[in-house]
């Protein structure tokens, strides 16, 4: 598998990424021990988790996993912190207090001494930016953390925190920003994407498969088995079956036949050659939906069949994104 420079710095990451979302849930441990494996076999090695994951039992099962399974020096690990995960002052937000403890409760669960990628959950309003990214400075000058970035932040937060860092000499740069990203949600094109270019800040993209819709298999109906069909993800899914969607899918069901391929394979390209996009983060629930992700890596998009999904697929673009009235 190819890898990448994960932003403006020096970290090579494989050009697809093992999310584990599901692990602990839809996810039993000897499946995601299968997809480990998997994923290592065909050259992945970057893998993203969350401390809110499964109340941290995500994390959990990947640290048995890493300690009997997997060199460490062979993956890049990546986690979050930020999302509430119980009651009181340092059970989830951006406070130095939560952060260094949540921190903390990653590398116990992970059963590792240091990550190589901490990430922002997200935006936390409440915490002043300077005690937030200061939070992340100790984490790194602790070695607890190699490199730091950010998640499902909008263009002028994640400009005003990378500004924020590149400030001074001795802060520690952003050099990711992951987000929602596929056919069917193009909305970081307005600001994030020009922002994430402007700063070196390399996109690591979830739901690259629009949370499975641009597989076709929601098409006409809800299949039994799926993520869809499920009390906690229904909505999950729910979110991207529209009319629009139905149009994109279809885009992608035509071009991946006249490709001889899968739809997933289509859609999965399409984001991983994006400008900016350092790797798509695949979320499978099982070991043959990440066998089918894995095969994508072997296809490039025809410029024609890629300007088409462009085309079909285009935000809607308002002011000042598209092109103003000259004075």
């Amino acid at each position: 598998m190819e890898h990448r420079q994960l932003g403006r710095s020096g970290l090579r990451v494989s050009r697809l990424a093992l999310g584990t979302m599901t692990w602990g849930l839809d996810t039993d441990a000897d499946e995601a021990a299968e997809q480990l494996s998997l994923f290592h076999e065909a050259g992945g090695t970057l893998i993203d988790t969350a401390d809110v994951y499964q109340d941290g039992h995500s994390e959990q099962i990947l640290g048995e996993l890493l300690n009997t399974q997997l060199p460490r020096d062979e993956i890049v690990l990546a986690t979050k912190a930020v999302a509430r995960r119980k009651p009181g002052p340092f059970g989830g937000g951006a406070s130095r207090g939560a952060l260094l403890t949540a921190l903390d409760g990653s590398l116990r669960r992970l059963q590792v001494d240091h990550l190589d990628l901490w990430q922002l959950h997200a935006w936390d309003a409440a915490v002043p930016l300077d005690e937030t990214l200061a939070a992340v400075d100790t984490a790194v000058t602790s070695g607890r953390v190699r490199y730091a970035g950010v998640s499902n932040y909008a263009g002028w937060q994640l400009a005003t925190a990378a500004t924020h860092q590149n400030s001074q000499p001795t802060r520690t740069p952003l050099i990711a920003t992951q987000v929602e990203y596929s056919l069917l949600e193009r909305g970081i094109e307005r600001e994030v994407t020009a922002a994430a270019q402007h700063h070196g800040i390399g996109l690591l993209a979830w739901a690259p498969l629009g949370r499975g819709v641009l597989t076709g298999k929601y098409r006409n109906t809800t299949p039994a088995d799926s993520r869809g069909a499920t009390s906690h993800l229904a909505s999950y899914v729910e979110h991207h079956r529209n009319e629009r969607a139905a149009r994109i899918v279809q885009a992608v069901l035509t071009a991946a036949e006249g490709l001889g391929t899968a739809p997933a394979h289509v859609a999965l390209a399409w984001v991983r050659d994006r400008p900016g996009v350092t790797a798509p983060i695949v979320g499978a629930r099982t070991t043959t939906q990440l066998k089918t992700a894995l095969a994508a890596d072997e296809l490039t998009l025809p410029p024609a069949i890629r300007a088409a999904l462009d085309d079909i697929s285009a935000p809607d673009k308002s002011y000042p994104e598209r092109n103003p009235a000259q004075p």
